[in-house]
């Protein structure tokens, strides 16, 4: 199944409608061509990228946004934020050079890889190892020159990739849409509006069969 020019609008409609030939080639080259298994990349895709509008990961978080989001990491036993969540709000790049610090492959927070290696893409690829793993897996150096997945067509087929490597149309087959929430997110994270995305393009593409 491939979408036309005016089920992409429909699905996408801020998006460029050039983007329909690469995503077409996306859903063809990971097979991801059934209603089921299309509503459901598209559901992960448009919440991740808001519609593809957005391949690159907003770190400006205030304070509480901090705490709230990384609870852990970010908030103290009064459960408000703490010192280094009010030391880093609204600093992007320091938020990513301390959030993934010595993780996904990453150096420590001075190397500068937290915020080099942020998320990107239509699934928010994050983390140099996952950079290294996406681009020798679709040809390209995303080491070197990470900003490659801000261009759709790159970010639409890492995140095919992506969706193959973890066997998601298995899981949509079996009716586990949650599970590949959980696989991409590594959470639940807008869980209800990426639940109600693949409610509504189950229902719009079973209606273009």
């Amino acid at each position: 199944m491939m979408l036309t020019e005016e089920q992409f609008a429909y699905i996408f409609p801020k998006a460029d409608p050039s983007v329909c030939a690469a995503l077409n080639t996306t859903l063809e080259d990971y097979r991801i061509n059934t209603p089921r298994r299309i509503a459901g990349f598209l559901a992960q895709v448009g919440h991740e990228s808001a519609d593809l509008t957005r391949l690159v990961e907003n770190l400006n978080y205030s304070a509480e946004g901090l705490a709230s989001t990384w609870p852990s990491r970010y908030r103290g036993p009064d459960r408000k934020p703490n010192a280094l969540a009010k030391r880093l709000a609204r600093n992007p790049e320091a938020i990513a050079n301390n959030c993934y610090a010595r993780r996904m492959g990453n150096g420590n927070e001075a190397s500068g890889d937290g915020w080099r290696y942020r998320g990107r893409g239509a699934f928010m690829t994050t983390g140099k190892t996952n950079y290294l793993d996406t681009g020798r897996a679709i040809g390209l150096d995303l080491l070197a020159d990470p900003d490659l997945l801000m261009s759709e067509q790159v970010a639409l087929e890492a995140a095919g990739w992506f969706w193959s490597r973890y066997a998601l149309n298995e899981k949509i087959d079996q009716g586990d849409f949650k599970g590949t929430t959980q696989t991409i997110n590594g959470g639940q994270i807008g869980a209800e509006d990426r639940q109600a995305r693949y409610a509504r393009l189950v229902t719009y593409l079973g209606k273009q069969t």
